[in-house]
């Protein structure tokens, strides 16, 4: 039987979504029926923690395999979508985690517009007490010039920087 070791995130329930409700347990080998359609039907994964950061409804993450039918989508393929999935590893709430990648990537394009000092001190420190202030201080004209910016620099060179970066973090916090 072919199989695809990859990555996924859930929502701190530790749940299946939409409606499906079942436990996720490191072990279990959750099975789906019926066709298997990438979007809409069937249990997702990405072999790139940074794609399934893309798709991802919450901070949970789990390294998983997944088998049976599988359906690749995206052009490139980012996801896959299975008949079956097997959570091998994880179940671990990657929130401050996920912050702290934000903050760095961010850090990476900051050159790229006048951001306020706040702004940068927040990005640098992570804190809390003046998060509020630097996000009323860069206004959304300056988030959406940093967003542009940085989907401009982010080439395949970045995103592969920014996925070794984020396996590199995660790794961290088994």
């Amino acid at each position: 039987m072919k199989q695809i070791k990859g990555w996924w995130f859930s929502t701190t329930d530790r749940k299946l979504l939409h409606d499906d409700n079942r436990e996720i347990i490191i072990g279990k080998i959750h099975k789906i029926k019926g066709d298997i359609i990438p979007c809409q039907h069937g249990l997702h994964l990405s072999e790139r923690i940074i794609d399934a950061l893309k798709y991802a409804p919450g901070p949970v993450l789990y390294r998983v395999i997944g088998s049976g039918i599988i359906v690749p989508h995206g052009n490139p393929v980012d996801k896959y979508v299975c008949s079956e999935r097997t959570y091998i590893a994880g179940g671990i709430d990657m929130s401050d985690t996920l912050r702290l990648f934000a903050r760095k990537c961010a850090l990476d394009v900051v050159h790229l517009w006048e951001a306020p000092k706040i702004v940068v001190r927040y990005l640098k420190t992570g804190d809390e007490s003046i998060r509020d202030a630097a996000g009323a201080a860069a206004g959304a004209a300056a988030w959406a010039a940093a967003r542009a910016a940085a989907g401009a620099a982010a080439g395949a060179a970045a995103i592969k920087k920014f996925n070794r970066r984020l396996t590199i973090m995660v790794s961290r916090n088994k």
